[in-house]
């Protein structure tokens, strides 16, 4: 057990927040903690994290327990990083104490190469303690961790200060996942990543030694690391067993058996009722509705289920279908900026898009992908052809909302489209979004970005376009919201062609991909699995041919004759390599144990000149087993692929 939590409140301006929640983490739990937005997830974690302390109710409610191993490390929204410091310095930080150590130890070999004894014991100690702790291998840590997370070898010097938002994040991903605390809270942690950091992420994470406790509305996240799901729902949390997609299944049957329990027990209570009001006055029968009485007196009344009758109710409706060949594109740029501060991102490509086609669009953070949305529709100037059939309407939803006026109510936005309607069907049409009560006269500057998202939907089922062009739509919307999205996009009879980085809508949604690189575009029939396993079957083939060429060169330049043949003595030669490297590596380690012991003995701490031998024979082994280890990786991670 790492932490307990046991009836635990917490209430603000009167109103309860969190009720009654008992949760335990133990030592190798990865759970996700799911909710609307607002129901009080970042409240728990403030709570967990000691930010903040429980509401007491009654007497010994509100413990929150640590066992004294725990250590918690927790990556907020903000980043909380030294600005100052140097992406390398900051990394190397979370090893201070090993570094102190490490400094120690050399001012002890000093000493002891000036002819002192006295060290010997202590320096040795050290040493145990900085083997034990990996301390050798500080550098090859940061250096994965930081090209998991996209950094490159130059981006080491850079002051933080000078990062944007979404590269800090990674940062202090980054630092977390050094420092390896043995429970690690992340919210939200695949915001500002693109698919190749969320997969690698996803990859360290599956083998990391401590607990998760994961806040997320990526579902392809949690389906890949949750084995348990706890839902905070009105103030209540509740944990199921299993990833996000068996939580649904898990869920949706326990309303449908809580539902029957329900009904089942109004229609008891309706009879007990009747029988009562029918006989409570007549004397012979009064008695026995005495005993029906007690009797609903004494029920343990079950609660009415949760529905969600009130959920967000989106369509998006069309009138006219446009031909088949719906667009055409012939060798467009995308480019950003103007005259000299002009800026190619990618210089030329081509595709087709028909009637009924959904197109995900997916790359690299700023690859260009929103400006080619702009591009598509001529908001943006460029070179190439760009041709849109007949009885093309097209409705655009922008990730920013820029085209909702921010002094204006939510309700003279929608007012100003539609002059002619009533309020009462202003506010039918933002009621299926779930904008209602006062939120309605709020001014669409103040609102959140999940509430703007969705007066954009509300304006793009006024607009009924029969082509939807979406820039993130899900990107600030709670799990619900998202699930009506998506279903509403999976049924739409018309054309989409939609940016995302939520893989489970991609999944769901769209029938083909287009990817853009810095080298053009790519497309895939099918939705993110189809691309999914296309890029894995290229990063195959690409590092096959690397090592191949690899190979070549150091057998003379001499080419094989097949193929095949090469590729089966390649895979030999790996399996040979690595059964040597893990030989030497264990022999080094023999001897490393050796000397630390022999290093102790008053034989050779008493003699400095033998002394001084057995440590530089140390710091040797200790390179080759770095040497050793860096090419063990390479050489397992060729393998693998």
């Amino acid at each position: 057990m790492l932490i307990r939590l046991n009836d635990v409140n917490k209430i603000y301006n009167g109103n309860p927040v969190l009720q009654h929640i008992d949760l335990t983490i133990e030592d190798r739990d990865r759970i996700g903690l799911i909710g609307v937005n607002g129901c009080g997830k970042s409240t728990l974690l403030r709570l967990i994290t000691g930010q903040i302390l429980p509401d007491h109710l009654v007497e010994g409610d509100g413990d929150i327990a640590y066992s004294g191993k725990t250590s918690v490390g927790y990556l907020e929204q903000m980043s909380g990083l030294d600005r100052e410091s140097t992406v390398w310095e900051e990394m190397r930080g979370v090893f201070h104490e090993l570094l102190e150590a490490q400094a120690k130890m050399r001012r002890l070999e000093e000493k002891m190469q000036a002819g002192s004894t006295a060290e010997a014991e202590e320096y040795h100690r050290l040493q145990t303690w900085f083997e034990s702790n990996e301390g050798y291998q500080i550098d090859v840590k940061i250096k994965t961790v930081l090209g998991g997370m996209g950094f490159e070898e130059d981006t080491y010097s850079r002051i933080i200060s000078g990062f944007s938002g979404g590269e800090k994040t990674r940062l202090a991903i980054a630092k977390l996942l050094l420092e390896e605390p043995n429970l690690l809270i992340l919210d939200e942690p695949t915001n500002h990543l693109d698919f190749k950091t969320v997969m690698w992420l996803e990859e360290y994470l599956k083998d990391y030694k401590g607990a998760l406790l994961i806040v997320s509305h990526d579902r392809y996240f949690l389906d890949r690391l949750c084995t348990s799901i706890c839902e905070i729902e009105h103030g209540k949390l509740t944990r199921y067993k299993g990833n996000y997609t068996t939580f649904t299944a898990l869920k949706e049957a326990a309303v449908a058996r809580q539902m029957k329990e329900y009904e089942l027990q109004q229609k008891e209570i309706a009879k007990l009722e009747d029988y009562v009001a029918r006989n409570q006055t007549r004397a012979s029968t009064a008695k026995s509705a005495q005993s029906r009485m007690k009797q609903l007196e004494k029920m343990e009344r079950i609660d009415k289920p949760i529905t969600y009758s009130k959920q967000a109710r989106v369509r998006f409706t069309y009138e006219i279908d446009p031909p088949q060949q719906l667009l055409s594109v012939q060798d467009i740029d995308i480019s950003v900026g103007e005259g000299a501060q002009k800026k190619t991102l990618v210089d030329s490509l081509s595709f087709e898009v028909r009637r009924g086609d959904k197109w995900g669009i997916i790359g690299d953070n700023g690859i260009g992908k929103s400006t080619l949305l702009k591009v598509l529709q001529g908001l943006l100037p460029h070179k190439g052809k760009i041709r849109w059939t007949s009885n093309v309407k097209r409705s655009y939803f922008e990730q920013e909302s820029t085209n909702l006026h921010p002094e204006k109510t939510v309700m003279q936005e929608i007012h100003d489209r539609v002059p002619t309607w009533t309020d009462l069907q202003v506010r039918s049409l933002l009621g299926q979004v779930r904008i209602v009560g006062e939120d309605v006269f709020k001014p669409v500057g103040v609102l959140s970005g999940g509430e703007r998202a969705k007066v954009c939907f509300a304006v793009m089922m006024l607009e009924h376009g029969n082509v939807l062009i979406l820039d993130e739509p899900t990107n600030h919307l709670d799990i619900s919201m998202k699930e009506v999205i998506e279903e509403a996009m999976a049924e739409f009879g018309g054309t989409l062609l939609f940016v995302s980085h939520d893989r489970y809508l991609l999944d769901r949604v769209a029938d083909h991909i287009l990817e853009i690189t810095a080298d053009g575009i790519r497309t895939y029939q099918g939705g993110f699995q189809s691309w999914l396993d296309a890029e894995q079957k290229r990063n195959q083939e690409a590092k096959a041919a690397a090592t191949a060429v690899a190979q070549t060169k150091q057998a003379g330049g001499e080419k094989p004759a097949y193929r095949s043949k090469q590729q089966r003595a390649l895979e030999a030669r790996q399996r040979s390599r690595k059964k040597e490297l893990e030989n030497l590596t264990d022999t080094l380690q023999q001897e490393l144990d050796a000397l630390n012991e022999e290093i102790a003995s008053e034989e050779v701490y008493s003699d400095f000149a033998l002394m001084q031998e057995k440590c530089h024979r140390m710091d040797e082994i200790r390179q080759q087993m770095e040497d050793a280890l860096e090419e063990l990786i390479l050489l397992e991670e060729e393998m693998e692929g």
